[in-house]
């Protein structure tokens, strides 16, 4: 099949199965790179978490942080919801920066995040972002302030609801009745801006190498493997991820890297047009579209 009988063929796919997709897949080596709409901005959901880990860990560099030091949180003390990690504790708990930025990325702990957002606060991420020329990403808003959607205010019996206002209250220009979902209030990224990340942590030269390895790192130790990862781990590959995830937005970045010496960064950013919290369905659709972006882009 051509390059464009694919892409056509990708987003009848998407369609059928609800989704609106952003995705860009791009060889490393090489700089060639296959993608659908990858230059339209979504916020950024969780996937904000890698931006924080990588400015944490530059300051931590630079001796403006001490990865040793621990701090003191509090249940409660940050009322950000989530399903793991400390939003579940019921007791104080004395934690390390470096294993702070753990819970952040790995787990994707909102309230680890957040006690990271409390030393570097969202606008020297986005400075530090602009140190290292990527412009395209922005940082807006704690995890805190991205968490406080309609779906937490409704029962678990109305979810769908809060996924109903997400599908139908936004405009033409990307504005949204939900403030998380709008672009001109939300952090953001395309797919685009995404993989330009992935490249400047997989093949650094403005990001000091030990920090882009340290957030490679994190990113490979990441538990969140339901999305893309099916359809990308195996015995001769490594996929290194971040998972982003709010209302209709289901997202995951990552680098595919095979035992041959080729590596491939994939973002896939999706909007979903169903009503409904889980969708298990849509988690392969992506991984299947993103995979056959990869597979055609390996071999051409």
């Amino acid at each position: 099949m051509n390059t464009e009988a694919l892409l056509s063929d990708l987003r009848r796919q998407l369609h059928d199965g609800g989704l609106r997709g952003c995705l860009l897949v791009r060889d490393l080596h090489t700089g060639d790179e296959l993608g659908i709409e990858p230059d339209i901005p979504l916020p950024s959901a969780s996937l904000v978490k890698v931006p924080l880990a990588l400015a944490t860990v530059e300051r931590i560099r630079r001796g403006e942080l001490d990865g040793a030091t621990t701090l003191d949180v509090q249940p409660g003390r940050i009322n950000t919801p989530g399903p793991t990690g400390l939003s579940r504790f019921r007791h104080p708990a004395r934690i390390a920066i470096d294993d702070l930025l753990y819970l952040s990325t790995c787990v994707s702990d909102g309230t680890a995040a957040d006690t990271l957002f409390d030393l570097t606060p969202t606008a020297q991420v986005a400075g530090i972002l602009h140190e290292f020329d990527l412009r395209g990403i922005t940082v807006r808003h704690t995890v805190h302030e991205l968490s406080d959607t309609p779906a937490e205010r409704l029962d678990a019996a109305e979810a769908h609801l809060a996924h109903a206002l997400a599908i139908d209250a936004g405009t033409s220009g990307r504005g949204h009745r939900v403030p998380q979902l709008d672009t001109t209030r939300a952090s953001t990224g395309s797919a685009r801006a995404w993989v330009e990340l992935l490249q400047a942590l997989w093949t650094p030269s403005k990001i000091h190498p030990t920090v882009a390895e340290r957030v490679r790192g994190l990113m490979a130790h990441n538990l969140l493997r339901h999305r893309l990862a099916p359809d990308f781990s195996s015995d001769a590959t490594t996929w290194s991820s971040k998972t982003g995830t709010l209302l209709n937005l289901r997202h995951e970045i990552g680098v595919v890297e095979h035992s041959d010496g080729q590596a491939f960064a994939i973002a896939v950013l999706t909007e979903s047009l169903v009503p409904a919290d889980t969708q298990p369905g849509a988690e392969a659709l992506m991984a299947h579209v993103a995979r056959a972006l990869r597979d055609h882009l390996r071999h051409l």
